[in-house]
């Protein structure tokens, strides 16, 4: 996730940020298409060799398999893999609207790029010990891709904007080599400390209306007391652990569309288009099983 979300984070710097760039005319700028196309393909072939020589170089390859994990993790590394995919599709369609194509020719190329770019991960994994083909990872890469396009094409803008926030659990020091003992350890592996929302702008979904296009509900999932993708251990390094209770969290929040903030400043346009991707931290209602309805000041 690390690597896809890091070079996702390029492209929109790149060519989000600059909107104006963008032509509506049928001409293609063939050098613009080049570098596109050149970058994609460079990320792509990079990924590949990643995956091979080093990813998988300790594991042993074996017969294609499939692994069923839909119920791990409480289905938070489902919404990981929507998330990249979504802003994979993202980043694919402005850059081949930046080179010149036609919406639809850049809605089906580029917004199916982060399910064609996750794909070959999961095909990956179907070969390797200890890893499995995930029916389920495709699917909600598949969700991600489908969340834009379809937004690009019905409303020709992204009115549901999925979001994460990251704050540290204590989950990590209880299984450091599972959730992670460095902070970008924990970014990646620690669900318990992740938090994905969906924001949106009551707004968007009016004609007229006073209130403030950047200003958003924000609806978000987590998911605590995880210890391991299933069930929890008993003994975690030859020691007892005491029971933890596994539980979803489900969050309302407010958030701020940062490309809706007006600037005339095409640095400040990108960094706003970059940061976007982040929910920025605010008072949220918790709903679970366990606590019932919590208040929270203000959360990350």
């Amino acid at each position: 996730m690390g690597l896809l979300l890091a070079c996702q984070l390029i492209c929109l710097d790149l060519y989000s940020s600059n909107p104006h760039l963008i032509s509506d005319s049928s001409k293609v700028n063939k050098k613009r298409l080049a570098l596109v196309v050149g970058a994609e393909a460079a990320f792509y072939t990079a990924g590949m060799l990643y995956l091979s020589e080093v990813w998988y170089s300790n594991d042993q390859a074996v017969p294609f398999h499939f692994y069923k994990d839909q119920t791990g993790w409480l289905q938070m590394d489902k919404f990981a893999h929507s998330y990249v995919a979504y802003y994979e599709s993202y980043a694919g369609y402005h850059a081949l609207r930046w080179s010149g194509l036609s919406k639809t020719k850049a809605l089906w190329f580029g917004g199916t790029l982060g399910f064609v770019l996750q794909l070959p991960v999961e095909v990956f994994d179907g070969l390797y010990e200890g890893y499995g083909f995930s029916l389920s990872d495709v699917v909600a890469n598949g969700f991600g891709s489908a969340l834009f396009m379809a937004q690009q094409h019905f409303w020709d803008e992204q009115k549901i904007i999925p979001k994460f926030s990251f704050y540290p659990s204590a989950y990590a020091e209880i299984r450091p080599g599972t959730l992670g003992r460095t902070f970008g350890e924990q970014l990646v592996q620690d669900y318990n400390a992740q938090t994905y929302w969906y924001s949106f702008s009551p707004a968007a979904f009016m004609e007229k209306s006073n209130w403030p296009e950047w200003l958003c509900f924000s609806l978000g999932y987590s998911g605590a007391g995880m210890l391991s993708e299933f069930e929890n251990p008993e003994f975690i390094y030859g020691e007892s652990v005491e029971h933890i209770e596994r539980y979803r969290q489900y969050y309302l929040s407010m958030d701020v569309d940062l490309r809706k903030i007006k600037t005339n400043s095409v640095f400040l346009k990108g960094v706003f288009q970059v940061l976007n991707i982040i929910k920025i931290p605010a008072p949220a209602i918790e709903f679970n099983r366990i606590n019932g309805i919590e208040f929270h000041p203000l959360h990350y």
